[in-house]
């Protein structure tokens, strides 16, 4: 019989919908209900395409004598932390504060005001390799609180305190500049992995934000080494078994520092951010590599994640069903396999796979090619195509791709989360314009038109995620407004199309009336956000910009397209911690970093005034490519009508001569209008 969670719209809490255990979602009636019976809470967050969430479920929560004694010695309760990342920020801090290290799936014990006692990640049927089994750890936990109630109150309390402790002090020491940027190039040229790119050791994650402070970097001064270390690390990515080298598209790490054994799953946000970056890379050198991988992620985001309603889905798992139990990824989707799912099954080939196929002499130069060798990269002799130099045979590819289509596929977590999207929407506008893939573009701007019809009410606030055209039960945070505000700004300078800048604003006012605290600091969740133990705040990057150097830069652009004074100042403010953090840590603050690039360029505000809409003119579209392959950091980009009300870059702005005219300004000087994209090239550093 299935439990609370059948209500729910999270695929990850729906996979746990028949469980034995019987789950409460993240509810204050789950807390009222702990302590109506005098019970601990159990807590066990997790993801749908996170491995050894799915793990601990089958040998644990699918497990009936577990959940018996679950159930009766506790109120269980099941996050999806991308539903929720203010809960599992809160609580990952206590557990890393706590052990030392945190990951997924995360299991924290709690009394029912919420306060964390004992926490863990995984904990095995059995005890193994010195840990105890997750029996035991119950075991321990209801004697713990049975037993000895004082003291588990009394470190619970001491928990909290001590998390109250340790808000952040950064903020309000003014912007970072010429100094702290050249000390953030001269950390990361030290952590620099200079074999095989990329930064630090294994496991190795892309570096999609540090990437795109080196290329600023590299336009706003010339520094060569920053733009070698980014073209590097997008190299040996895109050649390595990271990347999806028949269907596009990028796992979510490396195990290894070659990049050469992914884990298999594949999220929204780190295709977006990769494409987006790989498009900048091609901006900044003309790289033909560069062009090839910005659109086949795109293609790959497209084909793979978009949903019936227009937005983007959040992931595909890493694992996938197999043939006969032993690893064979030959499963047919059709036929069956033993049900059995093995991480990266859909994705890893041996040599005899590729000549049945393709046949024995295109199996032998595929194998070559791809690096498919006997022994195998991955396990029980199969390999993770790779592509160690030159380029594929496209025909080759076409039909080993068409092969993997008939094995069957890894499940796809159909949530929509506004944050993912909004990166989305960036990236597939900007290589939609770049590369002149009007289709893309399109993609782009439903993409837009779902999360503006479905995720924002009448007051512009957001719902953090949605499904299958349903609304989700919980707030948006900072990243949400930050990055979805990010989206509509660059799909505001591809399309011309002011209302894109409008609905910015409207979530950047949000974001400065309930986000921002006293120095110019932000915090992840709303002013009027339920109250958890702690206010989650944190400026440094994950595998995403944080909310809040997001929310700097959103602010920076918005400022630039407006003049508004108030959004340079909240954005101004934010970048305190970048001072603070980018020399001492340039790694987890990339974006922040980026976005002070940005700030000390001006950013360039461009104006492109000349026929637009039906009647495109041919020197406006030329004009305004021009501008948006320029690479001043952070440029804002505004074209339309000459004198129209459409952009207030554009008030005031006419023909000149006759002719569209761009028009460039920064720190509030503007150069001469230009009518030749040549010139404008060089106003803006080309």
């Amino acid at each position: 019989m299935p439990n609370r969670l059948a209500h729910e719209t999270s695929p990850y809490l729906l996979q746990h919908a028949d469980n034995p255990v019987d789950w409460w979602p993240w509810s204050g009636e789950a807390f009222e209900e702990a302590r109506r019976r005098g019970v601990p809470v159990l807590l066990s967050v997790g993801y749908s395409s996170c491995h050894w969430c799915h793990v601990m479920a089958h040998e644990s929560f699918e497990d009936e004598a577990t959940a018996e004694y679950l159930n009766e010695h506790f109120v269980p309760v099941k996050v999806d932390r991308e539903e929720r990342p203010d809960v599992d920020a809160v609580y990952m801090e206590a557990v890393q504060a706590a052990t030392g290290q945190g990951g997924w799936p995360m299991t924290v014990f709690l009394t029912a005001d919420g306060e964390p006692f004992y926490f863990g990640t995984y904990f095995p049927p059995e005890p193994r390799h010195g840990m105890a089994s997750f029996r035991q750890i119950l075991e321990g936990v209801v004697g713990a609180w049975t037993e000895r109630r004082d003291e588990v109150g009394e470190v619970a309390g001491k928990i909290v305190r001590d998390l109250a402790g340790r808000s952040l002090a950064y903020g309000g020491e003014g912007v970072p500049g010429e100094e702290e940027l050249a000390q953030a190039l001269l950390g990361l040229t030290r952590e620099y992995d200079e074999r095989h790119g990329g930064f630090g050791g294994a496991p190795k994650f892309p570096p999609s934000m540090a990437i795109e402070f080196l290329l600023r970097h590299h336009a706003r001064t010339g520094a060569d080494g920053a733009l070698q270390m980014a073209a590097e690390t997008c190299e040996a990515m895109a050649r390595g078994g990271i990347y999806d080298q028949l269907g596009g598209g990028f796992a979510r790490y490396s195990v290894d520092r070659e990049w050469v054994v992914p884990h298999f799953e594949k999220m929204l946000y780190d295709n977006a951010l990769l494409c987006r970056v790989y498009a900048h890379l091609w901006r900044a050198t003309g790289s033909e590599l560069a062009r090839r991988v910005a659109l086949e992620t795109a293609d790959f985001m497209v084909r793979e994640l978009r949903t019936p309603e227009g937005g983007f889905a959040s992931a595909l798992d890493a694992d996938s069903a197999v043939g006969d139990g032993r690893g064979d990824p030959q499963a047919e989707s059709s036929g069956g396999g033993t049900g059995k799912h093995v991480e990266g099954a859909f994705y890893v080939w041996t040599p005899q796979q590729l000549s049945d196929v393709l046949g024995d002499e295109d199996g032998r130069l595929a194998a070559e090619r791809f690096g498919v060798t006997e022994e195998g990269t991955f396990e029980e002799g199969a390999s993770v195509l790779q592509l160690p130099d030159g380029e594929a045979d496209p025909a080759i590819k076409r039909r080993l791709l068409a092969a993997r289509e008939r094995r069957a596929r890894p499940g796809r977590d159909d949530k929509v989360v506004a944050a993912w999207n909004g990166l989305a929407i960036a990236a597939l506008a900007e290589v939609g314009a770049y590369f002149e893939r009007p289709d893309l573009l399109e993609r782009a701007t439903e993409a837009a038109d779902l999360l503006v019809r479905l995720h924002m009410d009448t007051g512009a606030r957001l719902a953090r995620t949605s499904k299958d055209g349903q609304m989700g039960a919980h707030s948006g945070v900072l990243e949400d407004y930050a990055n979805v505000a990010e989206g509509f700004l660059a799909l505001a300078g591809v399309t011309g199309e002011g209302v894109w800048l409008e609905f910015a604003g409207l979530l950047l006012d949000i974001v400065i009336d309930q986000f921002v605290g006293e120095g110019g600091a932000l915090y992840d969740t709303a002013h009027d956000a339920e109250q958890l133990i702690r206010r989650p705040q944190d400026p440094t990057d994950s595998a995403t910009p944080s909310g809040w150097t997001a929310a700097a830069g959103a602010l920076l652009s918005y400022a630039a397209h407006t003049g508004s004074e108030a959004h340079r100042t909240a954005a101004e403010g934010a970048l305190g911690v970048v001072k603070a953090l980018g020399p001492r840590a340039p790694r987890f603050i990339g974006w922040g970093l980026a976005v002070a690039e940005a700030l000390l360029d001006g950013p360039r505000e461009v104006a492109v005034a000349g026929p637009w809409g039906a009647e495109v003119h041919t020197q406006t579209r030329e004009l305004h490519r021009t501008a948006l392959l320029a690479k001043a950091p952070g440029a804002v980009v505004a074209v339309g009508e000459p004198d129209s009300e459409e952009f207030p870059l554009l008030h005031g702005r006419t023909l000149v001569d006759g002719s569209p005219a761009a028009y460039v300004c920064r720190n509030f000087a503007c150069r001469m209008p230009t009518t030749d994209p040549a010139e404008l090239a060089e106003q803006l550093g080309g």
